[in-house]
């Protein structure tokens, strides 16, 4: 009698253990999917600000180059 309550018991521990053990396995996961999103987006957003960077000090550039040709007169 005691026995059958026993086994009942070990099954019902080692049910909620699995449980906790897949809940803790999904909460891993979810951390390392938002760790890569989130690398993911910055890095997207430092690709965009360099480029705008390097677009800025090319149009600086020619807008140098500008100034240069009016001063020697080769444009107006």
């Amino acid at each position: 009698m005691f026995a059958g309550l026993a086994g009942d018991t070990d099954k019902k521990a080692e049910a909620q253990s699995k449980g906790h053990t897949g809940q803790t396995v999904l909460f891993v996961l979810l951390g390392v999917g938002a760790v890569f999103l989130v690398s993911f987006l910055l890095f997207k957003y430092w690709q965009k600000k360099k480029r705008e960077e390097q677009h800025a000090r090319l149009l600086k550039l020619f807008e140098e180059d500008d100034d240069i040709e009016v001063e020697l007169g080769l444009r107006d």
